[in-house]
């Protein structure tokens, strides 16, 4: 000790260099872990810390020698120390050891903060041994955070101290780099062509990121205790990076980023470890922020390496997009889940953005040819049919074990995992509602995607989710913004008008316009629903000239495809254009609508504007979008023309008459009350018991006449005049009503239920009128009660479930408003829902007043945020009926389109045709009765198996693939006998040329 002491104060600063010398040889031989000896190597780094400022111009080489050999020595013998202390617990020897090793790593950032000012940087040795002694304090910093933990009694004074060298070691490397003049530098030259002081700022750049990038993995790793380590080297890598531009092209800047995508999901990782196996109470806003603020922390320094070495980290561009997908995987099944509602609101405020950011770090470089940019977008947006990658039958099943399953699997095995479809889904909205940040290559390329986007839709699960699903966002900007939970449609809704107006002025525009067009007739529901908003929302923001110019043009194309045949085709173009019309004419101005219902309905007096009269109505037209003078003029018009045909209708007129459109003013006083109630009320007293006598006249003319077309006839205006009674209160109370109930009931128990079906609808809506009557409650009751009994019975004891939901919504309707006491006269023994749901044989009414108390609830109940698996599953089987009915369309597109596009070998023969054989198309043979015969047992057949087939599909509970295919079978059945019973209904056949040349 006397030794120590004395060298300690009686060594003269004119021999510090060859002492520090002696020093460096002496430690190099010091293998041992003696106490003394320990001390006197304190000492001497206590010494040569004490002159380094001052003496280090002219010791620079061996100060750099001693702090290279001291931590050389102390990384290999601090695993040796933290061994003993195990074994023999020896605390003197350990403190005196981690003493040493705290002044070693003192004297490691006293010598970096000394070079700072060393600026001579072209003596090739010196600058050599500058790398080294950083590579060796790196390692030692590493080794010593590492260890900091079991070093109970001197931890926190290391983590300080490494804290310290790393941060004057980011400052020398900038001030290096700061002598620099990059501009002047050659990227592409050499290292060995490089001068001395570029090579030396490169390499101690390059090491120190390198080992800075795994002290900030080693950091991340433990749990949380060393956020100041974790935060400055993070911070430090991507500040280095930033220097030297593209120089630091040595770095592994892959590695890196692939470094912090592990870091990224890690935290997920184990979330959904924890709570997939124990969840029983809701995470807290803190417990989730405790999660997912790191996972922002190393998403922005990621998204910082990406953007500024776009190239190196082009070349993971799988496993960036693998990342991005699982939070976005993740993010939505957490918010399937209500005891995760705050993590997902956490991830929504915290990750949303930033994660698209990270994917915009490639997508918007300057540095990236376009071909790259777009192979980053289909490995995003794949277009694979199949998403079968992973052992999930629905997203309804989907929970934090699939999940699990995810983190597990590669980017190549997840590529197209079913669970990523959603994932995908909301990634693409994402960046139609954050477009703005696109550049023009990738607006074009999101805009063709939207076909995509559309196909994907159309998935079972998607659909379902897209119905139901509510997400949690960001609403206002600034200090004002606030989470609000909207459903997902919504939000795909607003994506799209956001990204519209981006690209207005850009040339994606074009393609967004042939997108918009091509999709104009979607055949699934939900597509069209967006569509026809993007529709509305070009013509409210639209210049006037271009949105009159787009009303004008349909308008145009409406009156070429009307016609008497397609107007009662609810799935006809002429009526999927009509349905679309009326819905762009809410977004005009009244003047442009008033105009064009002006052009389309004209006088009412042509038999085309009778029917695009009628097409616009059945199709939701509101006289509300009139003016008041107009509107009173046009109801004025359909009221006197109703009027006029039922004063003057009587069976000759109905037998003289064979058009389809007989009896239109009945329909478009029918449609009109349904589309505009409103506008229609004050002049509904107007329309008198005329209408029961119309009602009597017409069953009675359906049960008399034998003509096919007489009875369809009849039987059409029987189901629009039961709709127009509906809305009539004071016709239910006039004397006259008995009549015209007993007259329904004996059509519908009489007539066979195949011919009733279209009708039926009809009947549901007349019966909830039925609260405006009183009837006895006696066991005999009167004719009129007996008749209104019976109705309720037949509407109740369909097992479709659709007419269910009409008979329950009418049974509803009538029960909460009637009068009469006793309900139970109303409902038949053997009422759909009162069947036994197991079994399918036993019925009781008591699980009938339940499932009815259900069906009322699920009326007046508000949407959850988080939507039952039950729930989710009933609408994936409805999108899987959708799909298929979607397939089916695109199969028979095909089949027409090959058919068209048929070459015949001879076209000479066919330009040799005569006029005459031309004419023959027209030449019309009688069909043998016994067709006729043979297409109403085919309808009877197909009714048996449709009744069979929602029998099946009400004792479902669970997806069965089989139903799905039979009834997908039965679908195009009924399709073809329904067109052969249109070719058969007539009675003749037309024969083609070539038929009657062949018959000739």
């Amino acid at each position: 000790m006397v030794l120590v002491s004395y060298f300690s104060t009686l060594l003269p600063v004119c021999i510090v260099a060859s002492t520090l010398t002696a020093s460096s040889t002496y430690w190099e031989t010091f293998t041992c872990l003696d106490v003394t000896q320990c001390m006197l190597n304190r000492s001497i780094l206590q010494v040569a810390l004490k002159n380094i400022d001052f003496n280090l111009p002219s010791c620079l080489l061996q100060t750099l020698i001693l702090g290279v050999k001291a931590s050389i020595w102390s990384g290999k013998h601090l695993q040796m120390t933290l061994l003993s202390t195990e074994e023999s617990q020896e605390d003197e020897h350990s403190s005196v050891f981690y003493q040493l090793l705290l002044e070693i790593l003192r004297f490691s950032a006293s010598t970096f903060s000394a070079l700072l000012k060393f600026t001579d940087i072209s003596n090739k040795e010196l600058m050599n041994n500058v790398e080294i002694f950083t590579i060796e304090v790196l390692n030692l910093t590493k080794d010593s955070i590492s260890e900091a933990k079991k070093i109970q009694s001197f931890g926190s004074e290391i983590l300080k101290a490494t804290h310290t060298v790393i941060d004057v070691v980011v400052k020398l490397c900038k001030v290096r780099s700061e002598l620099i003049n990059w501009e002047a530098c050659d990227e592409k030259q050499s290292r060995f062509d490089k001068p001395i002081h570029v090579v030396h700022a490169i390499n101690i750049t390059k090491y120190t990121i390198e080992k800075l990038s795994q002290i900030g993995v080693l950091a991340a790793n433990d749990g949380g205790s060393l956020v100041n380590i974790l935060s400055i080297s993070w911070k430090g890598v991507v500040s280095l990076l930033q220097i030297g531009g593209g120089h630091l092209t040595e770095v592994d800047i892959a590695n890196i980023v692939v470094s912090l995508l592990v870091l990224i999901a890690e935290p997920l990782k184990c979330a959904a470890e924890v709570w997939s196996s124990s969840l029983n109470e809701t995470i807290s806003v803190t417990e989730a922020k405790r999660i997912f603020v790191p996972v922002k922390f190393y998403l922005i320094n990621a998204v910082k390496i990406c953007s500024l070495y776009p190239h190196q980290t082009y070349t993971v561009y799988r496993e960036i997009a693998h990342c991005i997908l699982t939070i976005t995987s993740f993010w939505i099944l957490a918010n399937n889940e209500n005891l995760l509602k705050n993590a997902s609101a956490v991830i929504a405020e915290l990750l949303e953005e930033t994660t698209l950011d990270l994917v915009l770090s490639l997508l918007i470089s300057d540095k990236l040819k376009l071909e790259q940019k777009l192979e980053v977008m289909e490995w995003l947006f794949v277009n694979e049919d199949s998403h079968s990658g992973l052992d999930c039958p629905t997203l309804a099943a989907c929970n934090f074990t699939l999940v699990n399953k995810i983190f597990l699997s590669s980017c190549e095995d997840i590529s197209r995992s079913r669970v990523l479809m959603l994932g995908r889904v909301v990634l693409f909205i994402n960046f139609l509602k954050y477009s703005l940040k696109l550049d023009e290559d990738v607006k074009v390329a999101i805009t063709q995607k939207l076909n995509w986007f559309l196909d994907v839709l159309v998935e079972e699960d998607v659909y379902s989710c897209m119905l139901v699903l509510q997400l949690p966002s960001l609403s206002g900007s600034g200090k004002t913004a606030e989470l609000v939970w909207q459903p997902m449609f919504t939000l795909l809704l607003q994506a799209f008008k956001t990204f519209m107006i981006v690209i207005s002025s850009s040339t994606a525009w074009s393609e967004l316009q042939s997108f918009l067009l091509e999709n104009f007739f979607h055949p699934h529901f939900l597509c069209w629903e967006i569509v026809m908003q993007c529709w509305c929302f070009v013509l409210q923001y639209a210049e006037t000239q271009m949105a009159n110019n787009i009303i004008s043009k349909l308008c145009s194309l409406l009156k070429l495809l009307g016609s008497s045949d397609s107007v009662f085709l609810p799935h006809s173009s002429f009526r999927k254009l009509t349905r679309s019309f009326c819905l762009l004419l809410t977004c005009c101005e009244k003047s442009v609508v008033e105009e064009v219902f002006m052009s389309i309905v004209g006088d009412r007096r042509s038999h085309l504007s009778q029917i695009l009269c009628l097409a616009l109505f059945i199709e939701g037209f509101s006289l509300d979008l009139l003016s008041d003078e107009f509107r009173k003029t046009s109801i004025q018009t359909i009221i006197s023309d109703y009027f006029d045909f039922i004063d003057n209708f009587n069976e000759a007129s109905l037998t003289a008459c064979s058009s389809s459109l007989f009896g239109i003013p009945v329909f478009i006083l029918s449609a009109s009350l349904q589309s505009s109630l409103q506008s229609i009320k004050e002049r509904l007293p107007e329309i008198d018991a005329r209408a029961i006598k119309f009602l009597v006249s017409i069953s009675s003319n359906y049960k008399s006449t034998v003509d096919k077309e007489i009875k369809d006839h009849s039987l059409r205006l029987f189901g629009e005049i039961l709709v127009i009674i509906s809305y009539l209160e004071h016709l239910y109370k006039s004397n006259d009503i008995e009549q015209a109930i007993i007259q329904i009931e004996n059509i519908f128990i009489t007539e066979p239920p195949v011919l009733l079906y279209k009708c039926k609808p009809h009947l549901a809506q007349f019966l909830t009128g039925l609260v405006h009557m009183e009837f006895s409650e006696s066991d005999d009751g009167d004719a009129k009660s007996r008749a209104a009994w019976e109705l309720f019975h037949l509407i109740l004891t369909e097992r479709h479930w659709a007419f269910t939901h009409l008979a329950l919504t009418a049974f509803g309707y009538f029960a909460a408003h009637t009068t009469c006491c006793q309900l139970w006269r109303f409902l038949p023994p053997d009422a759909a829902l009162s069947y036994d749901i197991i079994s399918g044989t036993e019925t009781t009414k008591e699980r009938f007043y339940a499932e009815l108390r259900e069906f009322l609830n699920k009326q007046n109940a508000l949407l959850t945020v988080a939507p039952s698996p039950e729930q989710l599953e009933l609408l994936r089987r409805e999108g899987l009926m959708l799909k298929q009915m979607i397939h089916n369309i695109s199969v028979n597109a095909e089949r027409r389109d090959g058919c068209e596009n048929m070459e015949i070998d001879d076209k000479n023969q066919l330009n040799s045709m005569e006029v005459d054989d031309m004419n023959q198309t027209n030449k019309k043979r009688k069909l043998p009765a016994g067709i006729s015969k043979g297409v109403e047992l085919l309808k009877n057949g197909l009714k048996i198996i449709g009744d069979g087939l929602s029998e099946w599909q009400l004792n479902q509970f669970e997806t069965n693939e089989l139903h799905v295919k039979y009834s997908a079978q039965f679908s195009r059945l009924e399709d073809a006998i329904t067109h052969f019973e249109e070719l058969a209904g007539s009675g003749e056949v037309c024969l083609s040329p070539i038929q009657s040349n062949l018959r000739g």
